[in-house]
Formats: C-alpha cells, sequence, structure tokens
C-alpha cells in the first residue's frame, strides 16, 4: 500500500526563473488547508499549517492525518504533527512526531548560536544526532524553496535530504473552490515533488507520486482572504 515519504511532510510573488522566499510571513491565525486525494478522486485525508506570531517569531504548527482502508478496515495509516519556529527566514527549533507504518518517529531542533542542533531517528530507527548549518530549511514546503538549494532538513526523521529545485512557470491548478493561478516548481529529492505558491506567495497545491500512486493536495480556501 502506498507510503508516503519523508518530502510529505509541508513567499512573496514568485518572479519568473527568480526564486522562492523562504519566509513569506504569514499573518498571525493565518491557515493554509488542503485536502489530500490519491489515484484522482479518492480522498484519504488532510494537511493543515495554522501560523502564529510571538514578536518577531513565527510558528507554523503542522498536522498532517492519511488514512487508506477497505471499508472500515485500516490499511495504511500516516499522523504527522510538528511545530516550527522561524525568526527573519531562519528556522530557530522544531520538534515532530510521526507515526508511520507502525512505527513512530520524533525529531527535535534546536538552535545555538552556530548552529542546528538535530536529534531523530532514521527510516531503520538509528538515531541521528547532528550540528547543521542554521540556514537550512525544513521540508515543509509551506516556506517555499531557493532555486539553489542543494540540501533541506527532513522533518520526519531529522536527517539531511540532497535536493535540486526547479521553477517551472506558472499555471493553473485546482483550488480555493475553483482554478488558481500558481507559479509551479519540482523539489526533486526522496521523492519528485510538483508544488505550487499562488500569487500571495503561500503554498497552494502540491502533486506527486510513492509507490505508483498519483497524491495531490486541493487547497480548501485563499489564507489571505479567510
Amino acid at each position: 500500500m502506498l507510503r508516503i515519504a519523508a518530502i510529505l511532510v509541508s513567499t512573496c510573488l514568485l518572479a519568473p526563473a527568480a526564486v522562492a522566499d523562504p519566509q513569506p510571513m504569514p499573518r498571525d491565525g493565518e491557515r493554509i488547508e488542503f485536502d489530500v486525494y490519491r489515484q484522482g478522486d479518492t480522498r484519504f485525508g488532510v494537511h493543515e499549517v495554522e501560523f502564529s506570531r510571538e514578536g518577531e517569531d513565527v510558528i507554523a504548527a503542522v498536522n498532517i492525518r492519511l488514512r487508506a482502508g477497505l471499508g472500515p478496515v485500516t490499511v495504511f495509516r500516516y499522523e504527522h504533527n510538528s511545530t516550527e519556529r522561524w525568526r527573519d527566514g531562519n528556522l530557530l527549533g522544531l520538534a515532530g512526531r510521526t507515526l508511520k507504518d507502525g512505527e513512530v518517529f520524533e525529531v527535535d531542533v534546536r538552535r545555538d548560536e552556530n548552529s542546528l542542533d538535530v536529534e531523530g531517528l532514521d527510516p531503520e530507527l538509528n538515531p541521528v544526532e547532528l550540528e547543521l548549518s542554521p540556514e537550512i530549511l525544513s521540508s515543509s514546503h509551506w516556506h517555499g524553496y531557493p532555486v539553489e538549494m542543494e540540501q533541506m532538513l527532513n522533518t520526519e526523521h531529522g536527517t539531511v535530504m540532497d535536493t535540486q529545485v526547479e521553477y517551472l512557470g506558472q499555471v493553473e491548478i485546482e483550488g480555493d473552490g475553483g482554478m488558481i493561478t500558481v507559479d509551479h516548481y519540482r523539489l526533486s529529492s526522496d521523492l519528485v515533488v510538483d508544488l505550487y505558491y499562488d500569487q500571495n506567495g503561500r503554498w497552494a497545491g502540491c502533486e506527486f507520486e510513492a509507490r505508483g500512486q498519483s497524491v495531490r493536495y486541493v487547497r480548501r480556501q485563499n489564507p489571505v482572504e479567510i
């Protein structure tokens, strides 16, 4: 059955061939909410990001709930909760818990003067302890990625993933109860994910394939207008 990998977990106006601003500075109380579909129109969960502000800091609370089953029998279950703290486009801390394939993975990230100290558990259940550059971005998608980015922090495991980011121009996708014009980026890492950001710089959708199944996110409403 479908196994969602680390890339799932989740900006200013994006000019063609430019870079995505890693910090869109959302308002206090702003929310981004997606219905998640597989194999076309089979709904199997939600992905939500809620923002709050504490002084200069942006707090992003991520909640993902995915379930696939045969009637009342669950054959796939994925849950992820994490809280990120950002300031001036830099990650200050992260605490996350993921239930995947029956295993629980926890990540703790703390900022010191010169690095991010990371503790986690890799997919083989081996402990992860890393000191990373304070400029590294998390794999939570809401903040966008610069096209020159080569690595990012896996929010499920605390590991580092090699990445490639491409800007592919403007397209229209389903969202906000209709069709919306978005900037299209492709993030290649453990999975290849097509990411979309609207004209306010907010995350507007994504699409990818995992184990032969297509997955797509449809945004419920424009978070700037909520």
